[in-house]
């Protein structure tokens, strides 16, 4: 199975010799470098471009060309060699494109000798750049894999040859593009005509979109909830995060590696969805029941890279269809409404009609006018909801573990999987006009902001009627529970969680996450517990940001988890002083950039005491509830939305299930 890579995302590879193919939709120049177990090319013999395209193991294209082939044997490489970076780079002075942004986005394929893909990338979000680093395929513990990089370089080829380390780059990438420009070599035969199925040459440019229509703006992002007030909105910003050696597969991929920052420069995880080429179409719509009647629904009925991304844009396409009934359901009662005020206004404000039954008369039918307008706007809304309902009763039993509630029987079935999914559902969405019909609310991994499970009783009507104790112990169990889901759709070993637990309080509901043995190291309790665990969390941020800044991530220390790291945090702020509350508020500003996440379990009235100072921590995390609150708003008309968390069925040993199946990954991985 082709695993479809976004930047940061790596994958194992099944094969030493391989094919790199290039679409680029223009022509651009092909290249490689190798580099050590430090990433350190050493010299321009270990460099292969089009006027030197031969190295052991290594040959490129000679000439600048919109398709290229590059064959590698990664067994034949010199001694030392321990990673190739894929380098393309546009040509100068051939009259063509000076920066990526003008062109379509690049594709990039990792095939066996027989053209099986085995990975692909897709080089979104470039611009000014003129030249990129697109891949690399590096060994980890005597295995090989194909990382995606997508890091662009305004400046040029020069630039990113610097940035490897070449010595007098500007000479070399002077003689390249004078190699190039002088057409040495021999011509290099196009690839063959491949079938549309695996045709993956993205010449047109566009927008994909939720829906397989003409293509329309991009859509935006999945919902998120913010801290009140809360929004629902675009879960990437377009300000890139910084390059972190953390990196583990984004979306659908695989496991953390501190390699990742040796390429420098700014690396987001916005997904191919967002690209200058239209995506695959997905498959056909069922035909129509009847004539005139609406297409049955079909799982998958979205535009996307895979099924996985498909069910995400598909699920982000019902949010937004069914925001947009609803808003257009109640404009149309409020017209009705402020008509019939209008009306009633006109015809009491005539004299005539005060006296008899003519102002009667008058009143029944602005009422009859108005309830005629109300009840043509509903029908219009329940088809709207039927149809919904029917695509969300096909879209949940397909849906994969990631994307599923804890009652889906794909639980029951899971296995620890190799890559990481796009995203984790945190729970579901809906809207009084109908409350039975669930949207997911995915969010996107890896994670770019913690959480916040609000144990306070003043968190919601709900709340208020729940005794104290019985509402922290809920909230301490959805806190386990995500911690668990998040263990569970990473790959073994690369995501660890620490537990603070100041007075002990949480036993009951940490009890699962404890005996499945899936803790970094026991809860931590009391002053010394807590000082502990936040000083070794604070000082992975700090080792990690100054890797990435002097862009030396070989040089962090062996005994350094590179991977995945969440911090569950019990009963805030009891248990915490001045230090520690700077700590946690440090870990919720800077870790995520670099891996580090929070899951804090608090009521925000008991940490009034510490003032407005801790207004930022609460406004930096995803705020949920553990029972059903109406904090959330949409991005188009405000709609106030139920957050439902998710819930495990009475007398399901699903966690226990799960966190079993987590230990056991971690064993047979020898982690």
């Amino acid at each position: 199975m082709t695993a479809e890579l976004v930047r940061g995302q790596n994958h194992t590879l099944p094969h030493t010799r391989l094919e790199i193919r290039v679409s680029a939709g223009t022509p651009v120049v092909a290249g490689a470098t190798l580099g050590d177990e430090r990433g350190t090319v050493r010299g321009v013999e270990w460099i292969a471009h089009p006027g030197s395209p031969q190295l052991p193991g290594l040959e490129v294209s000679q000439q600048a060309a919109a398709d290229h082939r590059l064959a590698v044997d990664l067994e034949a490489l010199p001694a030392g060699a321990h990673r190739v970076t894929v380098l393309l780079a546009l040509p100068v002075g051939a009259g063509g494109p000076v920066r990526f942004g003008a062109v379509p986005a690049p594709f990039v394929s990792v095939t066996g000798l027989d053209g099986t893909e085995i990975a692909t990338f897709t080089l979104t979000d470039l611009d000014a750049e003129s030249a990129v680093s697109a891949l690399e395929l590096y060994r980890r513990q005597d295995a090989w894999k194909v990382r995606a990089v997508g890091q662009g370089y305004a400046g040029g080829l020069a630039e990113m040859l610097a940035d490897q380390g070449v010595t007098d780059p500007a000479a070399l990438a002077g003689s390249i593009q004078e190699a190039v420009t002088r057409g040495l070599a021999r011509s290099v035969a196009p690839p063959p005509p491949r079938t549309p199925e695996a045709d993956r040459v993205r010449h047109a440019t566009g927008s994909a979109d939720h829906r397989p229509t003409t293509p329309p703006p991009a859509a935006p992002e999945p919902p998120e909830p913010l801290a009140d007030p809360a929004t629902i909105g675009p879960a990437h910003t377009t300000q890139p995060h910084t390059t972190q050696p953390h990196t583990a597969s984004g979306p659908a991929a695989g496991g953390p590696s501190a390699a990742g920052a040796s390429a420098g420069g700014p690396i987001n995880y916005a997904h191919p969805r967002r690209q200058h080429a239209a995506p695959p179409s997905p498959p056909p719509a069922a035909p129509p029941a009847q004539p005139g009647q609406p297409a049955q629904p079909v799982a998958g009925d979205a535009t996307g890279w895979s099924m996985d991304e498909r069910l995400y844009n598909q699920i982000w396409g019902m949010f937004e269809d069914l925001a947009r009934a609803v808003a257009a359901y109640r404009s149309a009662v409020d017209f009705a409404e402020s008509r019939m005020d209008q009306e009633l206004d006109r015809a009491l404000s005539d004299p005539r009609n005060r006296i008899g039954g003519a102002g009667d008369r008058a009143r029944e039918a602005a009422r009859a006018k108005r309830d005629e307008l109300a009840s043509r706007a509903r029908e219009a809304l329940d088809r709207d909801l039927a149809q919904l309902a029917a695509e969300a009763a096909v879209v949940e039993p397909a849906l994969p573990a990631a994307y599923a509630g804890w009652g889906n029987p794909v639980w029951h079935a899971h296995r620890i999987p190799m890559e990481i999914p796009m995203a984790l559902r945190i729970g579901d969405l809906h809207l009084p006009e109908r409350t039975d019909l669930r949207i997911p609310l995915l969010v996107r991994l890896p994670l770019e902001r913690g959480m916040w499970v609000d144990s306070g009783r003043a968190a919601s009507e709900s709340a208020a009627l729940m005794d104290t104790d019985r509402l922290r112990r809920l909230a301490m169990e959805t806190a386990v529970a995500h911690a668990a889901r998040l263990l569970a759709v990473y790959p073994p070993g690369e995501f660890a969680v620490h537990v603070i637990d100041p007075a002990g309080s949480a036993a009951g509901p940490l009890a699962p996450l404890v005996e499945a043995g899936v803790l970094a190291g026991p809860p931590a309790a009391g002053p010394g517990g807590v000082a502990s665990v936040l000083a070794h969390l604070t000082r992975r941020v700090d080792l990690v940001q100054m890797a990435v800044r002097a862009r030396a991530a070989d040089s962090l220390p062996s005994d350094l988890d590179t991977g995945e790291q969440l911090l569950v945090v019990n009963d805030f702020p009891h248990g915490f002083d001045d230090r520690a509350v700077t700590q946690l508020r440090y870990l919720a500003d800077e870790g995520p950039a670099v891996g580090v996440h929070l899951l804090m379990v608090a009521d925000r009235e008991e940490a009034s005491a510490y003032g407005p100072v801790l207004d930022p921590l609460w406004r930096s995390l995803l705020r949920i509830t553990p029972v059903a609150d109406s904090h959330l708003a949409d991005p188009w008309v405000g709609h106030a939305w139920t957050y439902e968390p998710l819930t495990i069925p009475p007398g399901s040993r699903v966690l226990e299930q799960v966190l079993a199946a987590v230990a056991e990954a971690r064993r047979a991985a020898g982690r």
